[in-house]
């Protein structure tokens, strides 16, 4: 299912960058063209989610999430540079889904959308694309791992244990099991290869700090803990 965001910002340098990142996710971006008639537009479009700022021309955030609430149960989430709890609370009694201050961060941003439609809409309820691990962000559909905008180069079989370790988080994943799903996967790796693999993938978390996070089990297997 192609999903299809409606953002309410208007800040068009902030609008324009959640719009050239969110596409790259395959995601429809639109906004109001103008802020008077934002339920015009959202009737329009009919989105899936709706990422709405406080701070807008003519009727506030709130304003709108109360109009959008009276028609719908779409998700949405605020997104404003206000801090104060009150807004806050108000966001959540109004029925947001979340509330995100700026500056952020646009990982974490994604993090957030990505649960949102998946408790709404079952959305890859087969398998998340995006894993928050110890800070990092692990890139189910490019096969990546990135943190504070680094990211770390890795083979498919140093990911495919990274991913296997940290879906199995603080809990031991034996050789053998490591090996046979990457031998089920069409990857083969004997004993030595696993050991090469896991030490090249800790040498590549050590950008970002996370070597230690890897943990060996001597005779029994590897473990991905939190730091």
């Amino acid at each position: 299912m192609d999903m299809h965001i409606f953002i309410v910002e208007d800040d068009a340098a902030i609008f324009k960058a959640l719009k050239e990142r969110l596409s790259q996710w395959s995601f429809k971006v639109s906004g109001p063209d103008d802020f008077q008639d934002v339920m015009g537009a959202f009737a329009k479009e009919q989105p899936h989610l709706v990422i709405i700022d406080i701070q807008l021309p003519m009727y506030d955030g709130f304003h709108w999430c109360r109009e959008i609430r009276a028609v719908s149960q779409v998700p949405i989430l605020f997104l404003s540079s206000r801090d104060h709890p009150m807004d806050m609370v108000m966001a959540m009694n109004m029925g947001a889904d979340d509330y995100i201050q700026k500056p952020f961060h646009m990982d974490v941003l994604l993090a957030k959308i990505q649960a949102v439609l998946r408790r709404t809409y079952a959305y890859g309820e087969e398998t998340a694309h995006i894993i928050e691990w110890n800070g990092a962000i692990i890139d189910l559909g490019r096969g990546a791992i990135r943190m504070e905008g680094q990211e770390a180069d890795l083979t498919k079989n140093e990911f495919f244990i990274l991913v296997a370790l940290v879906k199995a988080q603080n809990e031991i994943v034996s050789r053998d099991e490591l090996i046979r799903k990457l031998w089920d996967d069409e990857r083969f790796v004997n004993d030595n290869t696993l050991t090469a693999n896991v030490t090249r993938l800790r040498q590549k978390l050590a950008m970002f700090h996370l070597e230690e996070a890897i943990v060996t089990k001597k005779g029994i297997g590897y473990m991905a803990v939190t730091l």
